[in-house]
């Protein structure tokens, strides 16, 4: 065995690595169900919102501040939003959109996402929350 390898996965980050790979097939398969039912959209309403963009920012290496947690979050919903235009834009170039397409897309983009370790997030990485606590403080 090599000397170099890296640390397993804790368990709880393996376990959101699975369900956000998972999440949008199950958006896909939701589709099956009768048209108009809350059933349905609700979870392809959430996964093209928050899927694709939880599974670039999720799970980060180490435990993250407060800061990064909240930068993450603000970030989730944006950045799926933008891969999903951009996705759809695509599909419409190549004149091979379609509800099933637009889904399947996302669905593999946020599997393999899930795959990879999460994009450093900038307050992770400098300490923001902790360099706010020692700044000094001017009095007049």
């Amino acid at each position: 065995m090599s000397e170099n390898r890296q640390p397993a996965l804790p368990a709880r980050q393996t376990l959101v690595r699975v369900v956000l790979a998972l999440s949008g097939w199950a958006a896909l398969a939701s589709t099956a169900l009768p048209g108009g039912s809350p059933l349905r959209w609700a979870p392809v309403l959430l996964f093209v919102c928050f899927g694709p963009g939880l599974s670039l920012l999720y799970p980060q290496a180490g435990l993250l501040r407060p800061g990064a947690r909240l930068e993450a979050a603000a970030l989730a919903a944006p950045l799926g939003l933008s891969l999903a235009v951009v996705t759809a834009t695509v599909l419409f170039l190549v004149e091979g959109f379609s509800g099933t397409a637009f889904l399947v897309s996302l669905a593999a983009l946020t599997t393999l996402a899930s795959a990879l370790p999460g994009l450093p997030l900038p307050a992770a990485t400098r300490g923001a929350v902790e360099r706010a606590r020692t700044a000094p403080v001017r009095r007049r």
